[in-house]
């Protein structure tokens, strides 16, 4: 009755994850929202602890799974908006505390971080490692991003051995 309502399996399980997807995105994405009581740390910290708990786990392995698959034929774009999803929320959220240029490492460090947990289960050292995560983006936050670049431009053209000013 189904696959007659929806004309072929794979239709079927493209409706299912579909849903699934938006679920997941009308939840995780309230997680990530700012709170004008909360340190967008903090509010990162919360959402971690959901995504990996019962609740947000499986949405992990459903997605993680469809991620991974190499053929890609239910969702043939599903890794790049896996991606873009969530980087406009966290970029929203990371300008609360003036980087949301920091909203690609941010997903970056979460995604490997699931990686980790999944292959190893070890809740402790993983959320462990998101905590330390965290207390570099409250350094980040904390300092002058425009000194820092120009401190890293800096350092990056001493180290050709040139000095720029005598030309040798």
């Amino acid at each position: 009755m189904l696959i007659y309502h929806f004309g072929t399996r794979d239709a079927l399980l493209r409706a299912v994850l579909g849903r699934a997807r938006q679920r997941q995105l009308d939840i995780f994405g309230d997680l990530l929202r700012v709170r004008p009581d909360e340190p967008y740390t903090a509010t990162l910290g919360r959402a971690w602890t959901f995504i990996t708990g019962p609740d947000g786990r499986p949405y992990l392995r459903m997605f993680g799974q469809l991620r991974e698959s190499a053929e890609q034929r239910l969702w043939p774009d599903f890794r790049r908006t896996a991606t873009t999803d969530w980087l406009g929320p966290l970029e929203d959220g990371l300008r609360s505390i003036g980087r949301p240029d920091l909203a690609t490492l941010v997903l970056a460090v979460i995604r490997g971080l699931l990686m980790d947990l999944d292959a190893t289960g070890d809740t402790t050292r993983t959320d462990r490692a998101f905590r330390d995560f965290l207390g570099s983006v409250e350094h980040l936050s904390s300092g002058d991003h425009s000194s820092a670049c120009r401190s890293q431009e800096r350092a990056g053209r001493g180290t050709t051995g040139t000095d720029t000013a005598s030309g040798t």
